[in-house]
C-alpha cells in the first residue's frame, strides 16, 4: 500500500487515554505513540490541531502541546512553522496493511498452482456489475434506509436457487446471508457453543481456516481420518463415541484436499450417526458447482434438512471479492444462529446478490467457467503424465484442485521451497492437516483455477525440473 499524502489528515483518529496510567500528558503521550506504532497513525499523516485535541479530550490545551513538543523533539513527531503537526516520515510506519492470508497473498505467482483461488482473470466483473446498476437503479428510495440486515429477496433467491441446482430442500426462512463460508462457519460455531456443543469432528486434511474459526469459538477439533470415499465414517462414529462430540464438519461433494466424493453408503452412515446421537452435520458446500465426468451429486442436506447445515458461498465460484454467501438451517437451529449475531451484509450486496441469482448471472458465469476449468484440468494432467510420468496424480475430476504424490525420498516441503525461486507456487497436503509432523504420504496440492492456460505447460515443466533437482539430491544424501 503506497504511503500515505503529505496532505492526509486524521482529525478523526480516536485516542483512548483509559488503558494508560499517570497524569493525563503521560497517557496521552502513551496513547500517541501506541497509534503510531500500530499504524493507525500512518506516516506523514496530520494530526489535528492542538485546540480541538484537546476539546475532544476533555483537556487542557497544554497537555496536548507538551506531548507534540516531546514527540517531535524525538523525531516521532514532525512540526513546522505554519504547517500542521505530522507523524514522521522517518518513523517508517505507512498506511496499516490488511493481515495477508497465506493461502492467497495480495500478489500471485506467475506460475499459480496453489488451491483454493478461481480463476480471478474471468471473475464475473460484467455480470455483477449489470446487477448492482440494476438495483441501485430500481430499489426505491424507501428501501435506502433498511437498516433490518435481513433482506427477504436475498433469501427467496438463494433457497430457490440451492433448491434447482443443489436439490436442497428449504423455504426462505431457513437461510441466513452471510459474508461468506468463514463467517457462516463462526456464526455455527458461536451457536453450537451456546447450545452446549464443546467439540467438532473435522476431517483430517481439511481447509484449516474452518477449523481456526470454530477453535476461535470454543470449539476443540477432533480429527477424523479421511481416504479416497470421503470422510471415515466408521472412525467417526468411534471419534464421537470417545469425545462425546456430536457436531461434524465435512465436505461431501468434493473433499479438500484429498479431493475424494463421499460415496453413497458413507452418506446414509453419517446421517445415521446424526439422527442417532441427535448430532449435526455441517456441509461445506465446496467446489460442488465443478463436476467435469458427470452432474454434481445433490447436497447432503436433502437428504436431512433436519440435521445439515448446508454452507456456501460466491468465493470459489466466482470471486471472494464479493464476499457474500449463504447457510441453510435446520429449524432448531435457526434462533441460536440468528441470535450469534455478526454484522450481515449490506442491503445492497444482499439485494445484488439476488438480482446476480435470479438473472442468471451465476448460472451463465458456471457454465463458461466450467468448460474452461475442465479444458484446463486436462491440459495439466496431460503435462504431468508427460513430465512426470512416475508421480501419481489422484482426486475425482471435480473442482479446482489435484493432488500430486512425490518420488520416494522427496520431501514436499522442499520442493514448495525450491519452486519459490522460479515464480512457481505450490501447497504441501501437510498445511491442511491436524498434526503437520506426523508420518504421512509425500504430497503436494496442485490447484489450476488461477493458472493461466498459456502457463500450464511452462509451470508443470518447472515443477518437473525442481522434483528431479530434489530427487538427485535425495540420491547424493
Amino acid at each position: 500500500m503506497a504511503e500515505l499524502q503529505t496532505n492526509s489528515v486524521a482529525w478523526e483518529t480516536l485516542l483512548d487515554l483509559t488503558p494508560y496510567e499517570g497524569p493525563r500528558h503521560l497517557r496521552l503521550e502513551a496513547a500517541v505513540r501506541d497509534a503510531v506504532a500500530s499504524g493507525r497513525l500512518p506516516a506523514g499523516v496530520a494530526l489535528p490541531p492542538s485546540r480541538l485535541l484537546a476539546a475532544s479530550l476533555g483537556v487542557s490545551r497544554w497537555v496536548v502541546t507538551e506531548v507534540y513538543g516531546r514527540l517531535t523533539a524525538e523525531g516521532i513527531l514532525d512540526a513546522r512553522t505554519g504547517s500542521a503537526t505530522r507523524v514522521a516520515a522517518s518513523v517508517g510506519i505507512t498506511a496499516p496493511r490488511p493481515a495477508a492470508d497465506p493461502v492467497a497473498p495480495l500478489r500471485r505467482p506467475r506460475f499459480d498452482l496453489a488451491p483454493g483461488v478461481p480463476d480471478l482473470r474471468h471473475a464475473p466483473r460484467a455480470l455483477w456489475r449489470r446487477a448492482v446498476s440494476d438495483v441501485l437503479a430500481e430499489t426505491p428510495d424507501a428501501d435506502l434506509f433498511r437498516l433490518d440486515p435481513d433482506v427477504p429477496e436475498a433469501r427467496v433467491a438463494v433457497a430457490a436457487y440451492l433448491a434447482r441446482s443443489r436439490f436442497a430442500r428449504a423455504d426462505a426462512a431457513a437461510v441466513v446471508v452471510t459474508h461468506g463460508a468463514t463467517d457462516g462457519m463462526r456464526r455455527v460455531a458461536r451457536a453450537l457453543r451456546g447450545l452446549g456443543h464443546t467439540a467438532f469432528l473435522v476431517e483430517d486434511p481439511s481447509w484449516s481456516r474452518m477449523r481456526e474459526v470454530a477453535a476461535a469459538e470454543g470449539l476443540a477439533s477432533v480429527p477424523v481420518p479421511v481416504d479416497e470415499h470421503g470422510v471415515d465414517v466408521a472412525a467417526l462414529v468411534a471419534a464421537s463415541t470417545r469425545t462425546g462430540a456430536r457436531a461434524a464438519l465435512v465436505t461431501p461433494a468434493h473433499q479438500f484436499p484429498v479431493g475424494a466424493a463421499l460415496s453413497p453408503e458413507r452418506r446414509e452412515r453419517l446421517l445415521a450417526w446424526a439422527r442417532a446421537c441427535d448430532g449435526v452435520v455441517v456441509e461445506d458446500d465446496y467446489d460442488a458447482e465443478f463436476r467435469y465426468d458427470r452432474r454434481p451429486v445433490g447436497a447432503l442436506q436433502a437428504m436431512a434438512p433436519d440435521r445439515v447445515v448446508l454452507a456456501g458461498s460466491l468465493s470459489k465460484t466466482a470471486s471472494p471479492a464479493l464476499g457474500v454467501g449463504w447457510l441453510v438451517l435446520p429449524p432448531w437451529l435457526q434462533a441460536a444462529v440468528r441470535d450469534a449475531g455478526g454484522p450481515a451484509p449490506s442491503t445492497l450486496d444482499q439485494l445484488t446478490l439476488a438480482r446476480f441469482l435470479t438473472s442468471g448471472g451465476l448460472d451463465r458465469h458456471l457454465r463458461a467457467a466450467r468448460t474452461r476449468y475442465r479444458r484446463r484440468r486436462e491440459a495439466l494432467l496431460d503435462a504431468l503424465g508427460r513430465a512426470l510420468p512416475g508421480c501419481r496424480v489422484s482426486g475425482i475430476a471435480a473442482g479446482l484442485h489435484v493432488v500430486l504424490d512425490l518420488p520416494p525420498g522427496v520431501r514436499a516441503a522442499d520442493v514448495v521451497r525450491a519452486a519459490e525461486r522460479h515464480d512457481l507456487g505450490l501447497t504441501d497436503i501437510r498445511r491442511y492437516r491436524l498434526s503437520p509432523d506426523a508420518p504421512a504420504p509425500e504430497r503436494l496440492v496442485l490447484g489450476y483455477g488461477n493458472l493461466a492456460d498459456p502457463l500450464v505447460d511452462e509451470a508443470v515443466r518447472l515443477l518437473a525440473q525442481v522434483v528431479r533437482e530434489q530427487t538427485e539430491s535425495v540420491h547424493l544424501r
